[in-house]
């Protein structure tokens, strides 16, 4: 009897391990999230603004099951900002939580550079008519330990600057 019960809890086991795995969405390939996926990890460089240069740090992780990254700028800093990548369908994209207090998304454009991957403004969330935001960033890899990000920002008049940091793989 114990034998019957065990075996009939196993194939519930199973069984419903199965449907949990039916739920997920599927993840189509793409060689840009896999690109930022090679990223996971820390990072340490600088950042390049207006003629000047200062120390800068990022890290990436690989979260929820492999279907989205997490990037931190400046962690742990009163200018942290999060940039979470995942796919929608067949498109890369990428939700900017900034320091300005908006929420850019982006969505990656073929730029027809191998080593590069470019996003540009979709939309976003609490960016009025006259608000400053990102408007782009490109990564571009140099090797699995070298990469450099440059973000695009829009100010109120329509005028983009962009800063640039350069990282290397924290060892």
């Amino acid at each position: 009897m114990n034998r019957k019960i065990s075996l009939l809890l196993l194939v519930v086991m199973l069984a419903s391990a199965a449907l949990a795995d039916e739920h997920k969405s599927a993840i189509a390939p793409n060689a840009s999230f896999d690109k930022l996926k090679a990223l996971d990890g820390a990072w340490v460089g600088t950042f390049a603004e207006g003629g000047k240069e200062y120390p800068a740090t990022t890290r990436f992780m690989i979260v929820s099951d492999g279907s989205a990254i997490m990037a931190w700028l400046a962690e742990g800093t009163p200018e942290e900002m999060v940039t979470i990548f995942h796919m929608d369908g067949n498109e890369l994209m990428a939700t900017h939580y900034c320091g300005a207090h908006n929420q850019p998304r982006f969505i990656a454009v073929p730029d027809g550079k191998p080593n590069q991957v470019v996003f540009k403004f979709k939309d976003g969330t609490n960016i009025g008519p006259h608000d400053g935001h990102m408007q782009s960033v490109t990564f571009t890899f140099d090797g699995s330990d070298h990469h450099m990000e440059d973000w695009g920002y829009v100010d109120a008049h329509g005028t983009v600057t962009t800063a640039h940091f350069d990282f290397k793989r924290k060892k």
